[in-house]
């Protein structure tokens, strides 16, 4: 059975993280850390759909484990239900800034 990867992250770290990447060195580079950070997030959401949609192709053909394609599917799912949340957040952030008096 293959291992999923599970990223857990708590505010500490997440300071943390920025604590470290804050001090970057050129100005910008904070912003494209972050434009990075988020690339990398989406590639491995993708990856993570590409994997379930693979097992179901393997359960389909007869030869796959029921066990890593029930696991692989629900770990696609809460991949999306993730992407979801942070696109609502960032959409809200968004629409809360633009409601500021100027």
């Amino acid at each position: 059975m293959s291992m999923i990867p599970t990223i857990v992250v708590t505010p500490s770290a997440a300071a943390e993280a920025y604590t470290r990447n804050s001090g970057a060195g050129a100005p910008g580079g904070a912003a494209g850390s972050f434009g990075t950070v988020m690339t990398q997030a989406l590639d491995q959401a993708i990856e993570t759909g590409h994997a379930a949609d693979d097992q179901a192709m393997k359960a389909i053909s007869g030869g796959g484990n029921l066990t890593e394609v029930v696991t692989a599917l629900s770990h696609a799912e809460m991949t999306l239900q993730t992407a979801t949340a942070i696109r609502d957040r960032v959409v809200q952030a968004y629409q809360d800034i633009m409601k500021m008096p100027i």
